[in-house]
């Protein structure tokens, strides 16, 4: 199998996974900067290897798979740092529901993606993939979960967390969105899977 650009990209995407967490954790200053920066770049390569497969007509299987996978990833580690990290540093009875709700979010966010990438294998089995293409609910909910893990990376071990508490409400509006639009794929697929005569087929 022979790799082009835009998998590489893809493949750098995940590579800069272990570099984040190491980053987010080294006590040097602008440890948080840093590992935002990283978050960014991660993000640039995923628009990036999109628009190099289409310019340049190189897409593929084994890059089709990997790229939406990249993706979960990235958003599924910076939920879960955030939030070990949110409940080390939050004291009192207010910090106390502030990390319940963030963690609360994250599990619905990473649930969310776990569900639908089910949904659009089990879709796909049965020749029906198209039901459950991308709305543009989800794009809005992708764009407001990356401002809000961007915020949160930057404003995490900051000494005034009144950008995280913007992050943190950001978070909570992506977490929102992430319910409707999973409530989306799952109408589009639901005469599919109330259908008897596939389940049976099926077991």
């Amino acid at each position: 199998m022979r790799i082009n650009l835009p998998t590489w990209l893809t493949l750098f995407r995940v590579m800069l996974l272990p570099v984040m967490v190491i980053v987010f954790y080294l006590p040097f200053r602008g440890h948080n900067l840093t590992a935002a920066v990283v978050f960014l770049l991660a993000g640039f390569t995923d628009w990036l290897d999109g628009y190099l497969a289409r310019r340049l007509n190189q897409t593929s299987a084994f890059g089709a798979f990997l790229d939406p996978v990249a993706d979960k990833l990235m958003v599924a580690v910076t939920l879960f740092l955030l939030v070990e990290s949110h409940r080390s540093s939050t004291d009192g009875p207010l910090g106390n529901w502030s990390g319940i709700l963030m963690a609360v979010t994250a599990a619905i966010i990473v649930g969310r993606e776990i569900s639908v990438s089910a949904l659009r294998e089990w879709m796909a089995q049965i020749g029906e993939h198209g039901k459950v293409k991308v709305a543009f609910i989800g794009k809005v909910k992708t764009l407001a979960q990356i401002i809000a893990l961007v915020v949160l990376l930057l404003q995490h071990d900051a000494e005034t967390l009144r950008l995280y508490h913007i992050g943190e409400a950001l978070l909570v509006v992506a977490g929102v969105l992430t319910i409707w639009s999973g409530l989306g794929y799952l109408r589009a697929a639901w005469p599919s899977l109330r259908d008897d005569r596939r389940a049976r087929e099926d077991t």
